[in-house]
């Protein structure tokens, strides 16, 4: 059973990779949270959302261990992490 916890507290992410040569798409490869790093591995989904002129990308990225959703407003250029689910 997967235990998800709510979190919506922005994050700082320091380290980014890219894949797709055709479409170059970014995604997070490191995240700072609560004084820790959390390194991604090379492996997460990407969701586009748009609400009248409002883009907003959400992604779902992997330590290995734990699923940690993140949600990118290009608006307000910062990032959240909405939660975390951990997979027990």
């Amino acid at each position: 059973m997967n235990e998800c916890t709510a979190v919506n507290k922005e994050v700082t992410i320091t380290a980014m990779y890219f894949r797709n040569r055709r479409e170059l798409r970014s995604y997070p490869k490191r995240m700072e949270y609560n004084g820790s790093t959390v390194n991604f591995l090379e492996s997460g989904l990407q969701y586009l959302i748009k609400r009248g002129q409002k883009m907003i990308q959400i992604f779902d990225m992997t330590d290995g261990s734990d699923t940690y959703r993140l949600k990118f407003d290009e608006e307000q250029f910062n990032w959240t992490l909405v939660n975390i689910t951990r997979n027990v």
